[in-house]
């Protein structure tokens, strides 16, 4: 035991516990660090935005690029707020590109081999390689007596709605089977269209367009709406807009029941009108060819475009607002690019179709006569075969129509209504805040109220939707002066054009003195007009040949006479 002793003295005790000391010490100090290290690297990780997201992410923002052009308010209050609002928009934005993983389904096109053709397939023959609620989707109801027949989805494409030119009107669970309400108006119907939701529909019937409830009860008549042929219902507005043989287009709003706008085009009676889902703008069609583009609050069109040489018979427009396809009675289907209103290629038909609609995924189905034409990619390509083709002898198709979120085309004609499969035709993925196919009732009543809540004024309708928000950095003296140099510079280009030739405004002299014109000549003073500007450049001209008489001539230039007598200029 001693020599244990000596050989570890008291000294290395001492030394040994200050080393476990300082390991305790360094241990307690990698702790914290450690933990700060794993809060960083969470966080780092959490913010890691994988490239495959980002890509995704570009086709769910909205709007123009925040961070282009920043935003920047005066006080911090204003500034952390807008700082929130871009972290919550751009969360949202990654969120919807991650939930992609969760749209499993694909949407999937009829494939036919090197010596076959697609529109050769009939419905029975699908019938048989199609699962059995595919199967029952294809029907025909024949309702002989009351045709020919317009139909209408709602937004989830849940149920369906027909309306008989005799008067036969009814709503229907159209895939369970289950019928709603039928009545019997004893009037001439035109068009049908559902409103917010499946529990409203307008009809348009012979002398004024009316509104029921899903039980088949009258609920309002709307009067300003006369001989209406053809509705169009704003869902994010709530504006019911209708045009006619009166030739009006006449917005009016649902829930308050006033009458927003009411414009004549001057064209006569219309027997056209789509509503463009990407803008809300509404497209008429005119009986001289021509196609007007309307927003409720401006009294003249948006746009005019000539389309056709003959009446325009039909219109549709893709979900994206981008492409639109008209026919007239020329016999032609053509397509027009709306971003800049020009026509993009054409296709024929034997007979002048009557009825067109664009799928979600971008099928074009045109009815002619008793024919029925669909082609695929027919929007961004000329192409020269159809997609798919039908045919009913001894009827007229008055309507066709894609059913939204499904394989789904349904048409009326003169002998009833119909459904067909179209593989590919619908969006396989749905939103549920958008448009839920399988709504409760619950769920449904939440959305009108949220709906409501979210109702948008009627001024916002334009053709460039993402105006909304912009704000001017200029303040008003400065938009003033701009306002000024725009002007001189027109008049200038306008004078040296020589548009100013022969237009001299005479001086009005008699009564100028009078209460009526010191009032406008002091309400006017920043108004410039053809008169002021010749005004003003005449005053400055007297000014120059006015300086020019007052300059003194130089010393070398002088005579010795220069004294008597001024050289003239």
């Amino acid at each position: 035991m001693s020599t244990s002793s000596e050989r570890i003295p008291g000294g290395a005790f001492g030394k040994g516990s200050a080393a476990s000391n300082s390991d305790h010490e360094s241990s307690d100090n990698e702790a914290p660090r450690r933990l700060r290290d794993s809060k960083k690297n969470k966080k780092a990780q959490k913010n890691h935005i994988p490239p495959e997201i980002k890509q995704k992410a570009s086709k769910y923002s909205r709007g123009h690029d925040s961070e282009a052009t920043p935003v920047k308010a005066r006080s911090k209050k204003a500034q952390a707020k807008l700082d929130h609002a871009k972290k919550r928009r751009d969360e949202a934005i990654l969120e919807a590109a991650r939930s992609e993983v969760l749209l499993t389904e694909q949407a999937g096109y009829l494939e036919a081999d090197k010596m076959e053709r697609t529109y050769k397939f009939t419905q029975k023959q699908l019938a048989e390689h199609v699962d059995i609620s595919s199967a029952n989707k294809i029907f025909d109801l024949h309702l002989e007596d009351f045709g020919p027949y317009m139909l209408d989805y709602t937004s989830n494409g849940k149920q369906l709605l027909i309306g008989g030119r005799k008067g036969h009107l009814a709503t229907m669970d159209w895939r369970n089977g289950k019928l709603g309400c039928e009545i019997h108006l004893r009037e001439t119907i035109r068009d049908v269209c559902w409103l917010h939701n499946q529990n409203m529909f307008a009809v348009a019937q012979k002398q004024y367009a009316y509104i029921y409830d899903h039980t088949g009860a009258e609920v309002h008549c709307l009067q300003k709406h006369k001989e209406p042929t053809r509705l169009g219902f704003l869902p994010y507005h709530f504006l019911l807009a209708s045009t006619g043989m009166t030739g009006r287009l006449v917005y009016q709003d649902i829930t308050e029941g006033k009458v927003i706008g009411e414009h004549k085009p001057g064209y006569g009676p219309a027997h056209v009108l789509q509503v463009n889902p990407f803008n809300a703008v509404v497209h008429m069609g005119h009986g001289n060819g021509v196609v007007t583009l309307w927003s409720p609050q401006q009294s003249t069109p948006l746009a005019k475009i000539l389309c056709h040489k003959g009446p325009v018979q039909a219109m549709a427009i893709d979900h994206t607002g981008t492409y639109m396809a008209t026919s007239g009675l020329d016999g032609r289907v053509k397509i027009w690019d709306i971003r800049n209103f020009k026509a993009m290629h054409e296709y024929t038909t034997l007979k002048p179709a009557h009825s067109l609609d664009i799928s979600q995924r971008g099928l074009l189905a045109a009815g002619w006569g008793p024919n029925m034409t669909i082609w695929k990619d027919a929007l961004s390509t000329n192409v020269t075969d159809p997609y798919m083709k039908r045919q009913l002898p001894g009827s007229t198709i008055s309507d066709v129509q894609f059913v939204p979120y499904d394989d789904v085309l349904g048409y009326g004609h003169s002998l009833g209504i119909s459904s067909i499969v179209v593989p590919g035709a619908g969006e396989p993925n749905f939103d549920a805040f958008v448009a839920n196919p399988f709504q409760t009732r619950k769920q449904r009543q939440e959305a009108e109220v949220k709906m409501l809540l979210d109702k948008l004024a009627p001024d916002t309708i334009q053709l460039d939707p993402n105006f909304i928000g912009k704000l001017d950095p200029r303040n008003h003296l400065q938009r003033h002066h701009d306002k000024l140099q725009d002007t001189r510079s027109q008049y200038d280009q306008n004078k040296a054009e020589g548009k100013y030739k022969d237009s001299n405004v005479k001086n009005k002299t008699k009564g100028r003195n009078s209460t009526a014109k010191r009032y406008n000549r002091k309400r006017q003073s920043n108004v410039m007009d053809l008169k002021k500007l010749q005004d003003i450049e005449k005053l400055e001209r007297e000014l120059r040949e006015k300086e020019a008489k007052r300059r003194k001539i130089p010393q070398e230039q002088q005579g010795a006479l220069s004294k008597f007598y001024m050289e003239k200029h």
